[in-house]
C-alpha cells in the first residue's frame, strides 16, 4: 500500500502538507514532523516502509527521532484491540497524540540536532528503479514487506529469547533466597513503584502500576494491558486518576522486544546501517520511555486537578 502510494504521488503529497505544518510548529525536519505524524494510524513496523525513500539520506538525529516516534506510539489497530480490553479510548487517542511531541521532545534531548536534513521530495520511489506500472509498485512494496517481516520475525525471536534467558537466570538465583518466581519484569515493579508515586498514583496502588509498568518494559504493552484489564471492569478499586496514569504510561511500542523490531526492519531495507541503528536501540527505549511516563503524569496532574 505505502509503495503504490509513492508511485501514485500521495505520499509526497502528505509528506509536504503534514510535514510542513509540524516543521513549523515544532522546528524540526519535515521528514520527520512526517514520520511523527503516522505514528498516529500505523506501527513501528510500517516506520521503515515509510522512510525507504530516504533511508541512505536520513542523518542520525532523524533515524533517532524516527525510531523514538515508532517507540512511543500504538498503531490505530492496535488501540481499537485495547479499547475492546476496557481502556477508555479517550486516553489511548490523547496518549497518541501526546505521543507525536513527546517522542520528538526526549529524541531531541537524548540526541541533539547537529546536521542539516539532506533530505529532498523530489522523484520520490519506493524503490531504487522506479516502477513503470501500478503492478511494479504493488509487488515491489510486497517484497519489501516481506523482507521487513523475516528481519524483524528474526531478531525478535532472539530477543525474546535472550528475555527468557534472563527471567531463568533471575528464577534460578532468586530460588536460592527463597524467591523462586522472580522474573526481570517482577524486578522492573518493584524498582518502578516510586516512580509510579511520583507520577501521581496512591501508595497503595503504586506496586501495581510500578509491576503494570515494568510488564510492558520487559514483555509488551498487550501482555500489561490485558493484566490490567480485570482493574478496569466494573468493581475494579482503582480511582479515576490512576487507571488514567496507568493508561496513558502503557500507550506505547517501547519496550525490550522493540529494539529488536527497529534492529530487523531497518537493517532489511538498510543493511549498511545496521551497526548505527543497533547503537540507538536502548537510547531510543529510553527516550520512548520518557516521552510515555511523560504522557502519565501531565494527564494524571489534569485530571486531579478536576
Amino acid at each position: 500500500m505505502i509503495s503504490l502510494l509513492y508511485y501514485l504521488g500521495v505520499m509526497g503529497l502528505l509528506i509536504r502538507i503534514l510535514g510542513g505544518i509540524f516543521q513549523k510548529a515544532l522546528n524540526i525536519s519535515k521528514i520527520e514532523s512526517f514520520v511523527a505524524v503516522t505514528t498516529i494510524f500505523l506501527g513501528q513496523n510500517e516506520i521503515p516502509a515509510i522512510v525507504k525513500p530516504f533511508i541512505n539520506k536520513l542523518n542520525r538525529n532523524e533515524l533517532f527521532t524516527a525510531i523514538c516516534s515508532g517507540m512511543a506510539s500504538i498503531a490505530g489497530s492496535m488501540m481499537i484491540g485495547y479499547a475492546g480490553m476496557g481502556v477508555p479510548i479517550d486516553y489511548l487517542l490523547a496518549a497518541s497524540l501526546m505521543a507525536i511531541p513527546g517522542g520528538i521532545l526526549f529524541a531531541r534531548m537524548l540526541s541533539p540536532a547537529t546536521e542539516a536534513s539532506q533530505v529532498t521530495f523530489d522523484n520520490l520511489s519506493f524503490s531504487e528503479t522506479p516502477p513503470k506500472s501500478v503492478i511494479e509498485a504493488a509487488a515491489s512494496g510486497a517484497m519489501t514487506g516481506l523482507k521487513i517481516a523475516a528481519g524483524v520475525a528474526t531478531v525478535v525471536m532472539a530477543f525474546v529469547a535472550i528475555i527468557a534467558l534472563l527471567n531463568g537466570i533471575i528464577g534460578g538465583i532468586g530460588g536460592w533466597f527463597g524467591f523462586g518466581h522472580a522474573t526481570l519484569e517482577g524486578i522492573f515493579g518493584f524498582l518502578l513503584a516510586p516512580l509510579a508515586w511520583i507520577m501521581g498514583v496512591d501508595w497503595s496502588d503504586a506496586t501495581l502500576a510500578g509491576s503494570l509498568i515494568g510488564q510492558k518494559l520487559a514483555i509488551n504493552e498487550f501482555v500489561a494491558y490485558l493484566n490490567f484489564s480485570p482493574y478496569l471492569q466494573s468493581g475494579g478499586n482503582l480511582d479515576v486518576k490512576t487507571v488514567a496514569i496507568i493508561s496513558f504510561a502503557l500507550c506505547g511500542f517501547a519496550n525490550f522486544g522493540s529494539i529488536g523490531v527497529v534492529v530487523g526492519a531497518f537493517s532489511a531495507i538498510s543493511p549498511q546501517r545496521a551497526p548505527e541503528i543497533a547503537q540507538l536501540g536502548l537510547r531510543a527505549l529510553a527516550a520512548a520511555t520518557l516521552s510515555n511516563l511523560m504522557s502519565a503524569t501531565i494527564a494524571g496532574f489534569f485530571i486531579g486537578l478536576a
